[in-house]
């Protein structure tokens, strides 16, 4: 990322955001780069005072930036932006706000991808089938121990040696097995929660075992600018956890460095190294796990919109949904109805004879 003279101005900013507007690292993140390409490029054009930049200099910039940029990224550069030069104008770094009239890009209005019922259930029983399927169970046995004392002699030294060479990949084995088992019961109890709750895979990575309530079946969610929420869980959810808590989560815990333990020892989920599990692994789980079920290759995303989406074709209150889903507004809420409204013209379409 480039550095500019302005860098100060966008440090106060952030600064500013994070503690007035609760906004995620990732949202952050994201405005620091924006503002940055941004003020970088007025440098470039000889800018050194954020007075002398004007709404056309920044509608020149929307035109650099859109060539290369989708309209949903734009509108989130725009509102960077404006946030900022809002800000610097209440503050008195600039005399004028030269962002007020700027417009952001309209984002044509597209209806979220979902599995049907049947696919998300296809999808959860394949990932059930595989924790039987690699369900690792100690046999029990155990090598005979070797000879001992004198009279045992050189015989026996060298059956010993035998017998080590053969017990160390029998050992490695039973490792392998054993920590397959656990990711696949991982990777269960991961996409039964997505499905049961519809929480973002943010959300979902976040979480510490202390989260969940069994008693209630419910877990506690930390979502965007920190806001809290409470979501319910079934007994399919329930199970999958709790087979994760009690039989694979101790196995990928064992497998963590010191450092790394002491990072994720409250950690709902793991990674392979015993570490808290990343939102790149998790995606990778969910569209493994759609390509082994033959479904439609989803995101965690995905398996909110299907989740928000089922609710609402059972029954389930759009002001319910929302709440579950930590929508702020219902109006986001409220794409899910015109999903549940297209598949309901399709089947009419497919059904009724008059159709």
């Amino acid at each position: 990322m480039s550095s500019t003279q302005f860098d100060g101005d966008i440090d106060s900013f952030v600064s500013y955001l994070k503690s007035n507007r609760g906004l995620s690292a990732n949202t952050l993140k994201a405005y620091r780069a924006d503002l940055t390409a941004c003020l970088h490029l007025f440098e470039l054009r000889g800018v050194t005072d954020l007075n002398e930049i004007t709404l056309d200099d920044l509608r020149s910039w929307m035109a650099v930036e859109s060539r290369d940029h989708a309209r949903s990224s734009m509108a989130r550069k725009t509102v960077a932006v404006r946030g900022f030069f809002a800000w610097a104008y209440e503050h008195g770094l600039t005399t004028t706000d030269p962002a007020a009239t700027l417009m952001t890009p309209s984002i044509p209005s597209t209806l979220p991808a979902v599995l049907t019922e049947s696919q998300a259930e296809q999808l959860l029983d394949v990932a059930e089938h595989a924790v039987a399927t690699n369900q690792y169970k100690d046999d029990g046995g155990a090598a005979a121990a070797p000879g001992s004392g004198k009279a045992a002699g050189k015989t026996a030294d060298k059956s010993a040696d035998t017998v080590n060479r053969n017990e160390a990949p029998a050992r490695a084995d039973k490792r392998d097995n054993a920590r397959v088992t656990a990711e696949s019961q991982r990777n269960a109890a991961i996409l039964e929660l997505l499905y049961a709750t519809g929480i973002r895979v943010a959300e979902l990575v976040s979480m510490d075992i202390a989260d969940i309530d069994f008693s209630n079946r419910t877990i506690k969610v930390t979502g965007k600018g920190n806001k809290q929420r409470v979501v319910p869980f079934g007994l399919p959810a329930q199970r999958a956890l709790e087979t994760w808590l009690e039989q694979g989560r101790p196995v990928l815990a064992r497998t963590a460095t010191d450092a790394a333990k002491s990072r994720a020892a409250n950690a709902l989920f793991l990674g392979a190294r015993g570490g808290r599990i990343d939102q790149r692994i998790a995606r990778d789980i969910v569209h493994r796990a759609a390509r082994e079920a033959g479904v439609p290759d989803i995101s965690p995303h995905a398996l909110r919109h299907s989740a928000a989406t089922h609710m609402l074709d059972g029954g389930a209150d759009l002001r319910e949904v929302q709440e579950m889903l930590g929508h702020s507004s219902l109006k986001t809420t409220q794409r899910y109805t015109h999903v549940s409204i297209e598949q309901l013209k399709n089947r009419y379409g497919q059904a009724f004879p008059r159709a």
